[in-house]
């Protein structure tokens, strides 16, 4: 199943807007849970989670920044 070009367009804008906020207050209560460790181990795990969410997401933003395709309204 492919997605145009507008819904990639729409379904990044509601991602960044909604689910990257929630994607973060995630991340810094897993740490909370966690006890605080280390600065270095809390630096690897927010890279880590950093870069978890946009490997699901990549098809969707890829091409997004662009101009509409031809034959697509942007």
């Amino acid at each position: 199943m492919s997605l145009s070009y507008r819904t990639r367009r729409r379904l990044s804008l509601l991602i960044l807007v909604i689910g990257v906020p929630a994607y973060i207050v995630c991340a810094v209560s897993l740490i909370a849970l966690l006890d605080r460790p280390s600065f270095l181990t809390e630096l690897g795990i927010y890279v880590g989670l950093g870069f978890l969410w946009i490997l699901p997401l990549r098809p969707v933003f890829r091409g997004v920044g662009r101009p509409p395709p031809e034959g697509e309204d942007g």
